[in-house]
């Protein structure tokens, strides 16, 4: 059955009805998932996870891999990034998300809206939401961390945010030697500037990246670029 808009999309309609209608957010979920012709939300959101592209994405990806995952707000990139975890997970990979965004919380509330069960997934799945989260943060983390392990930055920019961090172009140059050394696939969701226009370009890409300092995007092997339910995919 096709949705009569994208995942996240359906979502923030949902929130905005938690809001306006005085309802727990659950509910709002399961009337918006009656809309679409689901008689809750988590089978809206499982029969989705069947045809999203996440699979063939991960697919796609390689131990030593830095990937820029990048979208506008509310395209679902966050959504992404925790799929390609899940994606990891199923194939029995482990996987580490920093969050400098988002609560404990919000995150397992987005793994339900996703159709994923954090709990199944045991000690393979980490979360850090720490204020430290910086490269050097994310390299100690992941000192022992196997080969294969999926790593998720949430995001780009916020990484040089503070004065005490080094530059952003030092950071990612520290998590590529990351990647590669250690065998690991380090995706790093990254905002797209204001200046994008979906009228001009349906889907964004590495020009639309915003770069409030310095980086050399190149540094990144692949990238993917979300709008509006489209998926780009593209080696740098």
């Amino acid at each position: 059955m096709k949705l009569s808009a994208p995942i996240p999309t359906l979502k923030r309609k949902a929130r905005l009805l938690a809001r306006t209608g005085h309802i727990p957010l659950h509910q709002a979920l399961d009337r918006i998932a009656a809309e679409e012709g689901f008689g809750a939300w988590s089978l809206l959101a499982a029969t989705s996870a069947a045809t999203r592209p996440a699979g063939k994405l991960f697919a796609r990806l390689a131990p030593g891999d830095l990937v820029l995952l990048g979208a506008r707000p509310g395209q679902g990139k966050t959504l992404m990034g925790l799929e390609l975890a899940v994606e990891a997970m199923k194939g029995g990979q482990r996987s580490t998300f920093f969050t400098l965004e988002y609560t404990e919380s919000e995150v397992l509330d987005r793994f339900r809206s996703i159709g994923a069960d954090r709990a199944q997934f045991g000690g393979l799945f980490e979360l850090d939401s720490s204020d430290t989260i910086s490269a050097a943060h994310i390299a100690r983390r992941m000192a022992m961390a196997p080969r294969g392990t999926v790593v998720v930055v949430d995001y780009l920019q916020l990484l040089d945010q503070k004065r005490e961090n080094p530059a952003l172009m030092d950071q990612v140059q520290a998590l590529k030697s990351l990647a590669r050394d250690k065998g690991l696939i380090v995706i790093m969701i990254s905002q797209i500037d204001r200046t994008y226009d979906p009228s001009a370009k349906a889907v964004p890409d590495l020009d639309d990246v915003r770069l409030p300092n310095p980086l050399d995007l190149k540094l990144f092997d692949k990238a993917c670029f979300l709008n509006q339910g489209e998926v780009r995919f593209q080696t740098v």
